[in-house]
Protein backbone atom coordinates (compact mmCIF):
# COMPACT_ATOMS: atom_id res chain seq x y z
CA UNK A 1 0.00 0.00 0.00
CA UNK A 2 1.16 3.27 -1.15
CA UNK A 3 1.83 6.31 1.29
CA UNK A 4 0.62 9.85 0.44
CA UNK A 5 2.83 12.66 0.73
CA UNK A 6 1.18 15.90 1.95
CA UNK A 7 1.25 17.21 -1.57
CA UNK A 8 -0.83 14.18 -3.13
CA UNK A 9 -3.19 13.18 -0.38
CA UNK A 10 -6.76 14.17 -1.67
CA UNK A 11 -8.51 16.67 -0.76
CA UNK A 12 -11.70 16.36 0.98
CA UNK A 13 -14.61 18.74 0.48
CA UNK A 14 -16.41 20.34 3.45
CA UNK A 15 -20.17 18.97 3.30
CA UNK A 16 -22.41 22.09 1.84
CA UNK A 17 -26.18 20.88 2.22
CA UNK A 18 -26.68 23.83 -0.46
CA UNK A 19 -25.60 21.46 -3.11
CA UNK A 20 -28.31 19.09 -2.64
CA UNK A 21 -31.03 21.23 -2.69
CA UNK A 22 -31.40 22.05 -6.18
CA UNK A 23 -35.10 21.20 -6.42
CA UNK A 24 -38.17 22.59 -5.06
CA UNK A 25 -39.02 18.99 -3.97
CA UNK A 26 -35.92 18.83 -2.19
CA UNK A 27 -36.17 22.25 0.02
CA UNK A 28 -39.55 21.32 0.89
CA UNK A 29 -38.52 17.82 2.35
CA UNK A 30 -35.80 19.57 3.66
CA UNK A 31 -37.60 22.09 5.35
CA UNK A 32 -40.56 20.06 7.08
CA UNK A 33 -37.89 18.22 8.86
CA UNK A 34 -36.07 20.64 10.47
CA UNK A 35 -39.75 22.11 11.04
CA UNK A 36 -41.02 18.95 12.50
CA UNK A 37 -37.85 19.00 15.18
CA UNK A 38 -38.79 22.28 16.10
CA UNK A 39 -35.60 23.87 16.56
CA UNK A 40 -35.85 27.53 15.35
CA UNK A 41 -32.11 28.31 15.39
CA UNK A 42 -31.88 24.91 12.86
CA UNK A 43 -35.28 26.69 11.15
CA UNK A 44 -32.91 29.70 10.58
CA UNK A 45 -29.73 27.89 9.51
CA UNK A 46 -32.01 25.43 6.80
CA UNK A 47 -33.36 28.70 5.33
CA UNK A 48 -29.82 30.31 4.99
CA UNK A 49 -28.86 27.17 3.19
CA UNK A 50 -31.53 27.38 0.95
CA UNK A 51 -31.08 30.93 0.22
CA UNK A 52 -27.50 29.90 -0.88
CA UNK A 53 -28.68 27.32 -3.33
CA UNK A 54 -31.08 29.31 -4.46
CA UNK A 55 -28.65 32.80 -4.70
CA UNK A 56 -28.45 35.26 -1.90
CA UNK A 57 -28.66 38.20 -4.01
CA UNK A 58 -31.67 36.51 -5.26
CA UNK A 59 -33.47 36.30 -2.43
CA UNK A 60 -32.77 39.39 -0.98
CA UNK A 61 -33.83 40.85 -4.43
CA UNK A 62 -37.69 39.13 -4.32
CA UNK A 63 -37.71 39.50 -0.03
CA UNK A 64 -36.74 43.00 0.04
CA UNK A 65 -34.18 42.51 2.32
CA UNK A 66 -30.83 43.34 2.14
CA UNK A 67 -28.33 40.40 1.77
CA UNK A 68 -26.08 41.64 4.85
CA UNK A 69 -29.27 41.39 6.72
CA UNK A 70 -29.87 38.02 5.12
CA UNK A 71 -27.31 36.76 5.93
CA UNK A 72 -27.25 37.95 9.81
CA UNK A 73 -30.62 36.69 10.61
CA UNK A 74 -30.19 33.09 8.64
CA UNK A 75 -27.02 32.44 10.15
CA UNK A 76 -26.45 29.11 12.50
CA UNK A 77 -27.75 29.92 16.02
CA UNK A 78 -29.80 32.95 14.96
CA UNK A 79 -33.37 33.72 15.99
CA UNK A 80 -34.94 35.52 13.17
CA UNK A 81 -38.75 37.23 13.32
CA UNK A 82 -41.38 35.62 12.22
CA UNK A 83 -41.71 38.60 9.06
CA UNK A 84 -37.61 37.68 8.50
CA UNK A 85 -38.64 33.99 7.84
CA UNK A 86 -42.13 34.70 6.18
CA UNK A 87 -40.55 36.86 3.73
CA UNK A 88 -37.68 34.56 2.70
CA UNK A 89 -40.42 31.86 2.79
CA UNK A 90 -42.04 33.91 -0.32
CA UNK A 91 -38.96 34.69 -2.23
CA UNK A 92 -38.07 31.05 -2.34
CA UNK A 93 -41.46 30.81 -3.95
CA UNK A 94 -43.33 28.56 -1.02
CA UNK A 95 -45.57 28.80 1.65
CA UNK A 96 -46.27 28.25 5.08
CA UNK A 97 -49.77 26.30 6.30
CA UNK A 98 -50.65 24.58 9.16
CA UNK A 99 -52.50 21.28 8.93
CA UNK A 100 -54.60 20.04 11.61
Amino acid sequence: MKKLHKNNQAKIREFDIARLLKSKRAITEYLNQVIAEGDDAELAAALGHIARAKGMTVISESSGITREALYKALRPRSKPRFDTVYRVVQALGLRIAVHA
